[in-house]
């Protein structure tokens, strides 16, 4: 392990549910984190937003605390991750022009059909590893120039989430290499794919350079000096995209790793020796040299279960999977797209459903469906992944789900594996401030700090549930079919 600049390093998470940050020293690791709780606006139906401004005092706020936490020791360096690809639309001074739209947010669907029509598939997909869908920026930001015409207007840059929040410290205005990569603008070498950007205008001028994990980009400016107490000039790093961070910070570097990644929305990522394309899943760069990462993203994950919480006024999640353990295994079934879906159907005008109720059920059952409905759907991404011939043979679980026993049981039972667990594994913010620390020179290769991942249980499979389980995943897949038109039908009113 390398060692340039002594201290430790910062790193930021930017989720749809909260913002984590962490504090990490190089030869102790894990040393002090923090979490703050994000709102999740939906003022429409398929729509979801957050409030920038929230999440920037979440974080001025979070690294107050752990700049004290640091005590004498000297904080080496920031860097951020979050979610991909949230759009933030910034003025001239870099300020956001309106709340962010989340990676997950449906509203164009009819902007996504109408480039469809415009654009070579086989190009697209070929060019830039992805395929339009209601995750890509061009068909939001063709819906923002119609819309909201005067915001578009005054808008000088379109970035994301964690990029803008390095930038708010006072990191130049950029975009990392997989937000670049997943929001479809970018080809796979990361030059402008001016067939999709011509196709909005505008937009190719809003474009922001685009930066590397692990690059030192800016410094912390004294105003951000001021609101965290964390000393000026500490250098800023480019993190990354959260899954992918998560992915690479739970251990992930050789063929074969996959990752369950149970945040706010569901990802599973894949390890491979070259750029595996396919227009039901997304590609990503891994921080290591020479890997990609072939992954799938659900729309809801953890935001489902926060709803159904929610919804269903839990107030006690922990005393929920106690007596959810206790009932029979998929006596409801969930189709977990109340924002639509992402991989690996792409269809914004999917719902939500829950079918196979009867009186004697209760809020138990429900919830236990959705933990169930949120696994099928990782089955049916593993599914697609390994028809394209990538290789699922070791798998980790991580994220906030994770906490969970039981949902780590039905995953590790409806997938028919066992799943690998990290132990103090704070999800994407740990590999944020590994990128950190790669940035200025505290570890010499990005293999270094995987030194650090501690492994914890292995969480088995119950083997009386696989055949439930697949007989309830084919149910799961026909209701999935059967009901799409009447749901798509109801998304259109």
């Amino acid at each position: 392990m390398g060692r340039g600049e002594p201290g430790a390093v910062i790193g930021i998470d930017i989720g749809t549910t909260g913002v984590k940050a962490i504090l990490v020293d190089p030869e102790q690791g894990l040393l002090a984190q923090t979490t703050r709780s994000n709102d999740l606006l939906s003022p429409r139906a398929g729509w979801a937003e957050a409030d920038p401004h929230q999440w920037a005092a979440h974080v001025d706020s979070a690294l107050a605390q752990l700049g004290a936490a640091a005590g004498a020791r000297p904080i080496a360096a920031i860097a951020t991750t979050g979610m991909v690809p949230a759009i933030l639309l910034l003025d001239a001074d870099g300020r956001p022009l309106r709340p962010a739209i989340l990676q997950n947010d449906a509203r164009a669907g009819a902007e996504v059909q109408e480039l469809e029509a415009a654009i070579d598939h086989g190009v697209l997909l070929s060019a830039t590893g992805s395929v339009l869908s209601q995750q890509s920026v061009a068909p939001t930001a063709l819906w923002l120039a119609r819309h909201e015409p005067d915001t578009w207007r005054r808008a000088r840059a379109i970035v994301g989430s964690y990029d803008w929040l390095l930038s708010s410290l006072g990191a130049p205005v950029h975009v990392e290499r997989n937000w670049a990569l997943e929001s479809g603008l970018f080809t796979l070498a990361g030059e402008e794919f001016a067939p999709i950007t011509g196709a909005v205008p505008g937009l190719a001028e809003r474009l922001a350079p685009v930066r590397r994990p692990g690059e030192v980009v800016g410094a912390l400016d004294a105003a951000a000096a001021r609101r965290t107490g964390i000393p000026a000039g500490t250098p800023l790093v480019v993190g990354g995209a959260d899954h992918v961070l998560s992915a690479y910070s739970a251990g992930l570097g050789e063929l074969g790793d996959w990752l369950v990644k149970l945040g706010g929305a569901g990802d599973i990522l894949a390890i491979s020796a070259e750029p595996v394309s396919d227009a039901r899943f997304f590609l990503d760069e891994h921080p290591l040299p020479g890997l990609w990462l072939p992954n799938g993203c659900m729309a809801t994950s953890g935001s489902l279960v926060r709803w159904v919480q929610s919804t269903l006024r839990i107030a006690d999640l922990a005393r929920m999977d106690d007596e959810a353990a206790g009932r029979s295994a998929a006596e409801v079934l969930c189709l977990p797209y109340f924002l639509g879906e992402k991989s690996p159907l792409h269809d914004a005008d999917l719902r939500g459903v829950f079918a196979g109720m009867h009186l004697g059920h209760d809020a138990v059952d429900l919830y236990r469906g959705a933990l169930e409905g949120i696994a099928f759907g990782f089955r049916h991404n593993a599914e697609t992944l390994r028809e394209r011939g990538v290789r699922l043979e070791h798998a980790t679980v991580t994220n906030g789900g994770a906490t969970s026993l039981l949902w780590k049981q039905i995953h590790a039972s409806v997938l028919g594996t066992p799943l690998d667990t990290v132990r103090d594994h704070p999800g994407a913010s740990l590999g944020a401030a590994f990128a950190a620390g790669r940035g200025v020179g505290i570890f010499s290769e990005w293999t270094d700090p995987l030194a650090l991942v501690r492994r914890g249980d292995t969480i088995d499979p119950v083997e009386a549930l696989l055949p439930r389980y697949d007989e309830a995943y084919g149910l799961w897949r026909e209701l999935a079919e059967v009901s799409g038109a009447t749901m798509r039908a109801l998304a259109r009113r």
